[in-house]
């Protein structure tokens, strides 16, 4: 064998910065693409559940003919009342799960009858979000303010049902 050949075996040290220096800059420029992916994808979850939330206090509030208290939350959908009364016009559990679902980061979702938020008489629901900080810039909700609804076109406002998600800076 000649002495070229046995030089070419491996990687100069060069050949090996150049290779990092390239999937540095790969990750540089993917990574935050694929973090904000998450993010999205995060809010996404936690607005559909919310919306699993308002079907299932529609279909309590038909047989109570009132939604849940404050006190008792979002935990009314799925135990019956202690009043006996109530409970007979119970016809739940109105979530499939067990226990009250947490959102996508962990926290509970804030639960609020009657609502002190929002333009309709419909409970507020609401997620700390990523920060777990309540009333942050980060937080998702289900209600919608006057001024809101009035300052976007009418294709814009959905239905009352619409969930919304404070908008964050960083996507």
């Amino acid at each position: 064998m000649s002495d070229c050949s046995r030089r070419r075996d491996g990687l100069t040290l060069i050949e090996l910065m150049i290779v990092l220096i390239i999937l540095v800059m790969l990750f540089a420029i993917a990574g935050p693409r694929l973090l904000g992916t998450q993010k999205k994808a995060d809010v996404k979850g936690t607005k559909a559940q919310i919306g699993n939330f308002e079907a299932a206090l529609r279909l309590y509030a038909v047989d109570m003919r009132t939604f849940p208290s404050t006190e008792d939350g979002l935990g009314a959908l799925i135990k019956a009342p202690a009043d006996e009364a109530k409970a007979r016009k119970w016809d739940g559990p109105y979530l499939d799960d067990e226990v009250v679902p947490a959102d996508s980061w962990g926290s509970a979702f804030v639960y609020e009858y009657p609502p002190s938020k929002g333009s309709r008489d419909f409970p507020n629901i609401s997620s700390p979000g990523l920060d777990g900080e309540p009333d942050t810039e980060d937080d998702v909700n289900n209600w919608r303010n006057l001024e809101q609804a009035d300052g976007e076109n009418a294709s814009d406002v959905v239905s009352e049902a619409d969930v919304t998600a404070t908008p964050s800076s960083d996507e």
